[in-house]
Protein backbone atom coordinates (compact mmCIF):
# COMPACT_ATOMS: atom_id res chain seq x y z
CA UNK A 1 0.00 0.00 0.00
CA UNK A 2 1.26 3.53 -0.71
CA UNK A 3 0.13 6.86 1.10
CA UNK A 4 -0.14 9.61 -1.11
CA UNK A 5 -1.22 13.31 -0.75
CA UNK A 6 -4.65 14.23 -1.98
CA UNK A 7 -5.57 16.46 -4.61
CA UNK A 8 -8.35 18.39 -5.42
CA UNK A 9 -9.87 15.70 -7.84
CA UNK A 10 -10.08 13.47 -4.51
CA UNK A 11 -12.94 15.77 -3.08
CA UNK A 12 -15.94 13.40 -4.47
CA UNK A 13 -14.12 10.53 -3.36
CA UNK A 14 -13.15 11.63 0.08
CA UNK A 15 -16.61 12.92 1.06
CA UNK A 16 -18.40 9.92 0.05
CA UNK A 17 -15.55 7.64 2.19
CA UNK A 18 -16.41 10.24 5.17
CA UNK A 19 -20.19 8.99 4.80
CA UNK A 20 -19.29 5.69 4.93
CA UNK A 21 -17.55 6.22 8.08
CA UNK A 22 -20.46 8.47 9.31
CA UNK A 23 -22.63 5.62 8.66
CA UNK A 24 -21.12 2.98 10.44
CA UNK A 25 -20.36 5.02 13.22
CA UNK A 26 -24.15 5.65 13.41
CA UNK A 27 -24.79 1.99 13.26
CA UNK A 28 -22.60 1.55 16.52
CA UNK A 29 -24.74 4.15 18.07
CA UNK A 30 -22.59 7.09 18.21
CA UNK A 31 -23.58 10.55 16.81
CA UNK A 32 -19.83 11.11 16.24
CA UNK A 33 -19.72 12.88 11.80
CA UNK A 34 -24.09 12.65 11.55
CA UNK A 35 -23.25 16.36 10.49
CA UNK A 36 -21.73 16.27 6.52
CA UNK A 37 -18.51 18.02 6.54
CA UNK A 38 -18.75 21.45 4.81
CA UNK A 39 -17.04 20.28 1.06
CA UNK A 40 -15.51 23.86 0.37
CA UNK A 41 -13.61 23.36 4.18
CA UNK A 42 -12.37 19.92 2.94
CA UNK A 43 -10.97 21.60 -0.35
CA UNK A 44 -9.31 23.95 1.44
CA UNK A 45 -7.72 21.61 3.54
CA UNK A 46 -6.53 19.51 0.68
CA UNK A 47 -5.22 22.40 -1.62
CA UNK A 48 -3.13 23.12 2.00
CA UNK A 49 -0.74 20.23 1.48
CA UNK A 50 -2.50 18.29 4.73
CA UNK A 51 -4.78 15.64 3.46
CA UNK A 52 -3.36 12.36 2.68
CA UNK A 53 -4.74 9.37 1.09
CA UNK A 54 -3.25 5.43 1.19
CA UNK A 55 -4.14 3.82 -1.72
CA UNK A 56 -4.10 -0.38 -2.24
CA UNK A 57 -3.96 -1.13 -5.69
CA UNK A 58 -5.42 3.34 -6.39
CA UNK A 59 -8.23 2.11 -4.30
CA UNK A 60 -8.64 4.85 -1.44
CA UNK A 61 -8.42 2.33 1.68
CA UNK A 62 -7.73 5.01 4.80
CA UNK A 63 -7.44 8.79 4.90
CA UNK A 64 -5.55 11.30 7.41
CA UNK A 65 -5.03 14.62 7.83
CA UNK A 66 -2.05 15.75 9.37
CA UNK A 67 -1.47 19.72 10.30
CA UNK A 68 0.65 21.98 12.10
CA UNK A 69 -2.69 23.85 13.38
CA UNK A 70 -4.08 22.87 16.46
CA UNK A 71 -8.20 22.64 17.28
CA UNK A 72 -8.89 26.07 19.34
CA UNK A 73 -9.01 26.19 22.93
CA UNK A 74 -7.58 22.62 23.45
CA UNK A 75 -4.17 22.89 23.74
CA UNK A 76 -2.25 24.65 26.59
CA UNK A 77 -0.16 28.08 25.30
CA UNK A 78 2.70 25.71 27.00
CA UNK A 79 2.10 22.49 24.83
CA UNK A 80 1.34 25.16 21.97
CA UNK A 81 4.82 26.27 22.46
CA UNK A 82 6.34 22.68 21.40
CA UNK A 83 6.50 21.70 18.07
CA UNK A 84 3.58 18.90 17.24
CA UNK A 85 1.47 17.79 14.15
CA UNK A 86 -1.91 17.29 14.59
CA UNK A 87 -4.48 14.28 13.59
CA UNK A 88 -7.66 14.67 12.30
CA UNK A 89 -10.14 12.49 10.22
CA UNK A 90 -8.05 9.93 10.39
CA UNK A 91 -10.78 7.33 8.62
CA UNK A 92 -10.23 3.31 7.21
CA UNK A 93 -12.63 1.90 4.77
CA UNK A 94 -14.94 -0.64 6.27
CA UNK A 95 -13.47 -2.86 3.49
CA UNK A 96 -9.85 -3.19 5.17
CA UNK A 97 -11.30 -2.94 9.15
CA UNK A 98 -9.33 -5.10 11.50
CA UNK A 99 -6.13 -4.53 9.43
CA UNK A 100 -4.42 -2.41 12.26
CA UNK A 101 -4.18 0.03 9.05
CA UNK A 102 -5.28 2.69 11.78
CA UNK A 103 -2.34 2.38 13.63
CA UNK A 104 0.19 1.88 10.59
CA UNK A 105 -1.01 5.57 9.63
CA UNK A 106 -0.70 6.34 13.51
CA UNK A 107 2.91 5.40 12.87
CA UNK A 108 3.48 6.85 9.60
CA UNK A 109 2.23 10.31 10.96
CA UNK A 110 4.53 9.70 14.24
CA UNK A 111 7.08 8.69 11.92
CA UNK A 112 6.60 12.05 9.70
CA UNK A 113 6.43 14.65 12.70
CA UNK A 114 9.98 13.06 14.00
CA UNK A 115 11.26 13.62 10.43
CA UNK A 116 9.98 17.49 10.14
CA UNK A 117 11.20 17.62 13.84
CA UNK A 118 8.41 17.82 16.26
CA UNK A 119 8.15 16.54 19.74
CA UNK A 120 4.60 15.67 19.77
CA UNK A 121 2.07 13.48 17.75
CA UNK A 122 -1.64 15.14 19.09
CA UNK A 123 -5.03 14.43 18.33
CA UNK A 124 -8.36 15.65 19.61
CA UNK A 125 -11.41 12.44 19.68
CA UNK A 126 -14.90 12.80 20.01
CA UNK A 127 -15.69 13.22 23.96
CA UNK A 128 -18.47 10.12 24.15
CA UNK A 129 -16.89 8.03 22.20
CA UNK A 130 -15.03 6.12 24.49
CA UNK A 131 -14.50 3.36 22.08
CA UNK A 132 -12.57 5.52 19.97
CA UNK A 133 -10.68 7.16 23.22
CA UNK A 134 -9.46 2.96 24.34
CA UNK A 135 -7.91 2.57 20.59
CA UNK A 136 -5.78 5.58 20.64
CA UNK A 137 -4.65 4.76 24.33
CA UNK A 138 -4.14 1.33 22.33
CA UNK A 139 -2.21 2.95 20.04
CA UNK A 140 0.57 4.16 22.98
CA UNK A 141 -1.28 7.83 23.02
CA UNK A 142 -1.78 9.46 26.57
CA UNK A 143 -4.76 11.57 27.61
CA UNK A 144 -3.90 14.73 28.51
CA UNK A 145 -7.37 15.99 29.56
CA UNK A 146 -11.19 16.68 28.41
CA UNK A 147 -12.01 19.33 27.27
CA UNK A 148 -16.29 19.80 27.73
CA UNK A 149 -16.27 23.80 27.39
CA UNK A 150 -15.47 26.27 24.29
CA UNK A 151 -17.68 24.92 21.66
CA UNK A 152 -17.81 26.52 18.59
CA UNK A 153 -21.23 25.63 17.20
CA UNK A 154 -24.12 27.32 19.34
CA UNK A 155 -22.22 27.79 22.31
CA UNK A 156 -22.79 23.63 23.44
CA UNK A 157 -20.88 21.63 25.19
CA UNK A 158 -17.76 20.74 23.05
CA UNK A 159 -18.35 17.29 21.13
CA UNK A 160 -14.41 16.55 20.07
CA UNK A 161 -12.59 18.01 23.22
CA UNK A 162 -10.30 14.53 24.58
CA UNK A 163 -6.86 15.32 23.99
CA UNK A 164 -4.21 13.05 23.83
CA UNK A 165 -0.21 12.84 22.62
CA UNK A 166 2.69 10.20 21.95
CA UNK A 167 6.09 11.58 21.49
CA UNK A 168 6.90 11.81 18.12
CA UNK A 169 9.36 9.00 16.94
CA UNK A 170 10.60 6.97 14.27
CA UNK A 171 8.65 4.16 13.09
CA UNK A 172 8.61 1.36 10.39
CA UNK A 173 4.97 2.19 9.24
CA UNK A 174 4.83 0.00 6.24
CA UNK A 175 3.62 2.16 3.07
CA UNK A 176 5.09 3.03 0.32
CA UNK A 177 5.35 7.00 0.98
CA UNK A 178 4.84 9.10 -1.78
CA UNK A 179 4.86 12.49 -0.13
CA UNK A 180 7.00 14.69 -0.03
CA UNK A 181 9.42 15.59 2.87
CA UNK A 182 7.44 17.25 5.42
CA UNK A 183 8.11 20.70 6.81
CA UNK A 184 9.12 21.80 10.19
CA UNK A 185 5.84 22.45 12.56
CA UNK A 186 5.44 26.02 13.70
Amino acid sequence: MKIALALPEDLPKLLAFRQEAADWLSKLGTDQWSRPYPADRLLATIKSGTVFMVLDRETTVATITLTPDAEDGLWTEQELSEPSLFVNKLTVSRTHAGQNLGGHLLDWAGDRAFQGGAKWLRLDAWTTNEGLQRYYLGQSFEHVRTVREGAAVNGGPRVSGWVAQRAARPCDHGFVDETPTPASPT
